[in-house]
């Protein structure tokens, strides 16, 4: 037993040496390869919420019991939009967006829509444990053409920018990232601002 012993002993310190002097395995070319956050097109959906600060009567006439205008209003706002990632820190994307506006009883309420181009720039970036930049901070912008329903009461045609700060966390899902934006919203033909707070969802391919 004592020579079992002394035999392994003397061999342990040579297997060692053995094991370092063996060649790493290599990879294994047919293992699937995952990016953990995925990047390239995208879908996007947000609900969220738009109130204007003033809400002018655009033709007095035909909305005569509206008067010079609804002050306040508020209501559902619903979006969507299609982009693709340039790099980690931009993106740009088509969006659309409509919802329901509520003023005060005499002007009643209206419908607006609008779609165009939004460009979005991460100014800031946090990683995880293993290394991934999964947080982000980021600043964007966007303006488009609008209608806005029934026509003439807020108005017809219009253009509306809108932009502000806003975060996202891509998940450990890969393809699915959430956040939530704030936004300055302007009304340029109407004259009439306001402000947009929303959640976000993306699906990226």
């Amino acid at each position: 037993m004592k020579r079992f012993v002394l035999a392994v002993a003397l061999a342990a310190p040579l297997f060692a040496l053995a094991q370092e002097s063996a060649p790493a395995l290599q990879e294994d070319p047919r293992a699937a390869r995952f990016r953990d956050v995925e990047r390239g097109f995208f879908i996007g959906f947000e609900v969220g919420y738009l109130g204007l600060l003033d809400t002018p009567t655009s033709d007095r006439a035909k909305f005569p019991y509206a008067g010079e205008g609804g002050g306040r209003a508020g209501g559902l706002l619903v979006g969507a939009n299609v982009g693709v990632d340039l790099g980690r820190r931009i993106s740009v994307s088509l969006y659309g967006q409509g919802g329901n506006e509520r003023a005060n009883d005499d002007y009643g309420a209206f419908s607006l829509y609008n779609a165009g181009l939004d460009l979005r720039v991460a100014v800031l970036g946090a990683k995880d444990r293993n290394d991934f930049e999964r947080f982000y901070v980021y600043l964007h912008g966007r303006g488009g053409y609008a209608r806005s329903y029934p026509e003439g009461l807020f108005g017809s045609d219009d253009l509306v920018v809108a932009g502000g700060p806003g975060i996202e966390y891509f998940t450990r899902l890969r393809h699915f990232s959430v956040g939530l934006a704030a936004d300055y919203v302007y009304a340029t033909t109407a004259k009439a601002s306001g402000f947009a707070i929303y959640p976000t969802v993306r699906y990226t391919f």
